[in-house]
């Protein structure tokens, strides 16, 4: 089954005109995000004082009991920037707050983001996640990757003492992206192959292996913490650098012509340069067709009790090249 898996994946890379790729290899220039013009349609700066999320209850939640069509209007901020996505509900709680130490200049309020309630209105005590999505295709339409367009934030991480106690993801930064899926032989177009289009949400997860023994003292071995990215060109989990320290951070992903997907992140708040790429790919095997959006992951183990790491967001931004 594994090897028949293997073998349609290489017929679709070859189908596609990809090129096939072993493990995590680069093949292609990376577009360093933040590379050309800022849209100012899209993104935010938490800096305007009325700034407001509308809630908009309920919820949408993960697991069938509710979907956007029966809770409209869905939550929204009042700016039009922000939007309770239609698979699952927004952070239950995204507050502005004095932008953290070490922040942008220029700074002075971020938001911060958690949720208590993540995929149900009754514990499922599974890991599950909610989304906040940055409005991009509704504000300016959806961007080709002809524009190399990329996406740009500053995340402020708490102590990882301070971090929900779970290993799994507690939080994520993602694009929401239309693939060429691949040729089909469609009767609707005279039995001629047509690409269908398909879709995908590549991006960055923050992960915490929290494995502490009862009665563990500080001298015990702190949790780690780490990123990895989704996916690469088996649709398989990339492994990234451990978060060896808290803070801001600054992470960026970009869609180059070719149709890979790059990712780039480092400590700190400083633009990212080339020497801050992480990986390439062509998630699950397909070339990036244009960006929809981008959005949050706000996660937790859904327990009903247990509230989410609080991460605090600031500055999101779109960039495109032409």
């Amino acid at each position: 089954m594994k090897l028949n898996h293997w073998l349609n994946i290489v017929r679709l890379t070859i189908l596609l005109g990809l090129p096939l790729l072993i493990g995590n290899e680069i093949n292609a220039q990376a577009l360093v995000p933040g590379t050309g013009t800022q849209v100012p349609e899209v993104g935010d700066d938490f800096e305007d004082p009325t700034w407001e999320y509308q809630l908009n209850l309920p919820k949408v939640f993960n697991h069938g009991e509710t979907t956007v069509a029966h809770n409209l209007p869905g939550g929204a901020a009042i700016n039009g920037r922000w939007y309770e996505g239609s698979k699952r509900g927004q952070p239950d709680t995204m507050r502005r707050v004095v932008t953290p130490a070490g922040g942008l200049s220029g700074s002075t309020t971020a938001l911060a983001l958690r949720s208590l309630q993540t995929g149900s209105n009754r514990p499922t005590f599974q890991q599950q996640q909610d989304d906040l999505i940055a409005s991009v295709s509704n504000r300016v339409g959806k961007i080709s990757v002809a524009q190399s367009p990329s996406v740009v934030t500053r995340v402020w991480f708490p102590p990882v003492d301070q971090w929900e106690r779970r290993s799994g993801c507690h939080f994520a930064f993602r694009m929401a992206i239309e693939t060429e899926s691949g040729p089909i032989q469609s009767a609707s177009y005279r039995g001629r192959n047509v690409t269908t289009i398909g879709e995908s949400w590549p991006g960055f997860f923050v992960n915490l292996d929290y494995q502490q023994p009862a009665g563990a003292t500080a001298a015990s071995p702190a949790p780690r913490a780490y990123l990895w990215m989704k996916a690469d060109q088996r649709g398989q989990q990339i492994n990234g650098p451990e978060i060896t320290q808290t803070g801001w951070w600054t992470f960026g992903i970009s869609l180059s012509p070719d149709g890979q997907v790059h990712y780039f992140a480092k400590p700190g708040i400083e633009d990212l340069t080339a020497a801050d790429h992480i990986a390439s790919s062509y998630p699950h095997g397909q070339r990036t067709v244009n960006l929809r959006n981008f959005f949050f992951n706000v996660c937790n183990g859904d327990d009903g009790r247990t509230w989410s790491s609080e991460f605090v967001i600031d500055d999101p931004s779109l960039f495109v090249v032409r």
